[in-house]
């Protein structure tokens, strides 16, 4: 009886402090309502400049974004709505294939378990977490230059796969440092592999004049 007795006491007093501090847990439940809708954004937009929380830095960004606002303004359902949904869509699918073919290669490396985690970027990535930022730079252009893993995309490669290089390299030193086998280049077999998603990115400039028309 002393038991439940005490944690009736404690409920109701918790609940007690909760209505004496109304402001505290709406401030706390918006706190997480903000951080759980700019977590969705990230994961259905895949921002190609994750670190820009404006949006501003790239075109690509910067019009996906302007497409999610003006669309924010329109009563759902209308016809203005559907259109801009179908343009969102469109940038979505775009940055979903490229993330599938990162996806795909890391598989094939080795990071079967590892690969979800290695994609995600957030805005609070910051590249002075980078350890090699030359390094990755560097990878980031060759793949760039000699593979159709990024497709086409103005502003050049996205920037949020800077990132996953960096993780991916990390990885790899971390099973060699495990292992006593000798350490192979990435760079290669990334090449050979894209060769494979070039019908991939000739089907995407396709989809990409259909949009536009």
């Amino acid at each position: 009886m002393d038991f439940w007795y005490k944690v009736c006491c404690c409920c109701c007093h918790r609940e007690e402090e909760l209505e004496k501090n109304p402001l505290l847990v709406g401030d706390t439940l918006q706190y997480f309502n903000k951080l759980a809708k700019r977590r969705r954004s990230e994961a259905v937009n895949l921002w190609n400049e994750p670190v820009d929380s404006t949006h501003m830095e790239r075109d690509d960004d910067h019009e996906l974004y302007m497409l999610l606002q003006k669309r924010s303004k329109m009563k759902r359902g209308s016809e203005g709505y559907r259109r801009l949904s179908f343009d969102i869509s469109a940038h979505r699918q775009i940055r979903r294939k490229v993330k599938d073919r990162w996806k795909q290669i890391l598989e094939v490396l080795g990071f079967e378990n590892e690969a979800d985690g290695l994609l995600t970027v957030t805005s609070s990535t910051a590249y002075e977490s980078l350890r090699n930022p030359q390094e990755a730079r560097r990878l980031h252009s060759a793949l760039a230059e000699q593979t159709a893993i990024f497709g086409r995309h103005r502003g050049g490669p996205p920037e949020r796969y800077l990132f996953v290089l960096e993780e991916e390299e990390e990885e790899k030193e971390e099973d060699r440092s495990s292992s006593d086998e000798k350490p192979s280049s990435p760079g290669p077999v990334l090449v050979k592999l894209s060769n494979g998603a070039q019908e991939e990115a000739e089907e995407e400039e396709e989809e990409e004049e259909v949009f536009e028309e």
